[in-house]
């Protein structure tokens, strides 16, 4: 459909086995977003994340199916999507400003030097490092180097950011700096950005729809949660919201429990194009809404069933 700027269908990634055959990861994985949106996907070791993630940066090729993004399909690593990892993956020999300037010269390949700098600069600012861009990556904390990453991925205007659990080896009060400044940053910039992530209280803060993965080998999409939250939210508040902990309980119960008998309970009536979206702390019947991106629903508002 038209609004669906990226568009996930059908894919599914294997792997050979020797002596085996082959494992499956996941199977038939339809997914949409709309542009601008911020999807988080949750999941045990094992699900898929990871894969899912390098298939929509061109790092990796699906078994079966396809992704397209903006109308084109993906065919392999573009400029177009930018990809955040756990750790910062800054060249060690280049400063703050050359990590980041190295990016924006691989996208503006005729711009001089001057122009380069000062818009890498503008990067640097946005994120926070203004006064530290002459050092260099051994110089800096874990937080202001996965900062630079930050204004690395945003330097070359992608169209998508994909962050592979990108603050998972911060400590938490770092961990929580940073997740506020990528809401505001994305906020800004209207960003569209897929993310990975173990951390539950992460996704309902950051995150507009939340993808709940079954376990691997073999997993599927069980559901999307849509996040009641209203979009404009703070970390001192978002906890205290009515609608917080029914949304907190609804994903802890599925990754402790229904992650694992997902598939058996479904067996015969799962349907990978038209999975359940929920709405936690709603009246009925928001559990029987599919997914369908044509209509994004007024957060706080009940779904109607489809």
């Amino acid at each position: 459909m038209s609004d669906r700027f990226i568009s996930i269908e059908g894919i599914a990634r294997r792997f050979p086995v020797p002596g085996v055959g082959t494992t499956t990861v996941f199977e038939d994985l339809w997914l949409s977003m709309l542009r601008g949106e911020f999807v988080c996907m949750i999941g045990h070791s094992g699900c898929g994340k990871t894969t899912v993630l390098n298939i929509l940066a061109g790092l990796d090729a699906p078994s079966n199916g396809t992704v397209i993004v903006d109308g084109q399909a993906i065919e392999g690593p573009s400029l177009d999507r930018a990809v955040i990892f756990q750790s910062h993956a800054l060249l060690p020999w280049r400063t703050v400003i050359g990590n980041v300037a190295y990016a924006v010269s691989s996208k503006w390949r005729n711009w001089s030097s001057v122009q380069v700098a000062a818009y890498a600069q503008k990067f640097i600012d946005l994120v926070g490092l203004k006064g530290a861009e002459h050092k260099r990556p051994a110089e800096l904390s874990g937080g202001m180097k996965q900062r630079v990453g930050i204004a690395r991925a945003l330097s070359i205007e992608p169209k998508i950011m994909l962050m592979d659990e990108p603050f998972s080896a911060l400590d938490a009060l770092t961990r929580g700096t940073l997740q506020d400044e990528v809401r505001r940053v994305c906020q800004e910039t209207g960003q569209t950005v897929f993310m990975i992530t173990h951390d539950v209280d992460e996704a309902i803060y950051l995150a507009d729809k939340i993808v709940l993965m079954t376990n691997g080998p073999g997993a599927v999409l069980a559901e999307i949660v849509e996040n009641p939250l209203p979009r404009e939210r703070t970390r001192n508040e978002f906890h205290k919201h009515p609608l917080y902990y029914a949304t907190r309980n609804h994903i802890i119960d599925f990754l402790v429990s229904r992650s694992r008998t997902f598939i058996n309970e479904t067996r015969g009536t799962y349907d990978p194009r038209n999975v359940a979206v929920v709405c936690p702390g709603l009246p009925e019947p928001a559990i029987a809404r599919t997914y369908d991106t044509s209509a994004k629903p007024n957060r706080g508002q009940q779904f109607a069933a489809h």
